[in-house]
């Protein structure tokens, strides 16, 4: 299964439950996550989205562990049947 895919269910699967899953991009700042997440209530966190058993990048890794320092959830999605809990997560802050 590519990335592609994974990320395509992932943002229905978002959008089914009333959410929003934006490409985002950082230029000037690498390694930020793929989509940018938000749920009614304001609940928002960061996924960086990969093929199967792809892992991120030292540099991703590193932007994940500032964004949760600063608050944020951030997730690594690397197989559709992480997504409904990935999903739960978000919307249960």
């Amino acid at each position: 299964m590519r990335e592609k895919t994974v990320e395509s269910t992932f943002t229905s699967a978002v959008k089914a439950k009333g959410g929003l899953a934006v490409k985002f991009t950082s230029p000037g700042f690498n390694g930020m996550p793929d989509r940018l997440v938000m749920f009614p209530g304001g609940r928002i966190a960061f996924v960086e989205v990969k093929a199967p058993g792809e892992k991120p990048r030292p540099l991703q890794l590193s932007r994940m562990k500032l964004l949760r320092r600063l608050g944020f959830k951030a997730f690594v999605l690397d197989d559709i049947e992480q997504i409904g809990g990935i999903i739960d997560a978000i919307q249960s802050t």
